[in-house]
């Protein structure tokens, strides 16, 4: 799989979407040690790809990419923690942990791809 630029990927796409996402769900909540944890989750989903694919080896671009799909799976438990203590409705509990889900399964397409 060749891209010109991290720009490229839909995995990274997909993440920034969350991460604007992420800030406007959050963006009121006054818990700032879960607010600002969440929000570096989500961030270090999209930093990862690109970092990953700027070092312009598959070996070290696959190691970034898992660490990306940890970051999401990070996002999705604490999205769990937040509905629960409600600072976030359904609706947009299911938004994000889907958006999240889905950045986790296409990261384990293109780590397979590599």
């Amino acid at each position: 799989m060749k891209f010109e630029r991290f720009e490229d990927i839909i995995a990274w796409q997909k993440s920034k979407e969350l991460v604007l996402s992420i800030y406007s769900c959050f963006k009121e909540c006054l818990d700032h040690g879960l607010k600002n944890q969440i929000q570096r989750a989500s961030i270090s989903i999209m930093n990862n790809i690109a970092e990953g694919y700027e070092r312009k080896t598959n070996k070290e671009f696959s190691r970034y990419l898992y660490m990306a799909k940890g970051s999401s799976g990070e996002v999705r438990s604490m999205l769990y923690l937040a509905l629960e203590l409600k600072y976030i409705n359904r609706g947009d509990f299911e938004k994000n942990y889907d958006q999240a889900l889905e950045i986790s399964k296409i990261l384990s397409g293109l780590i397979k791809t590599l």
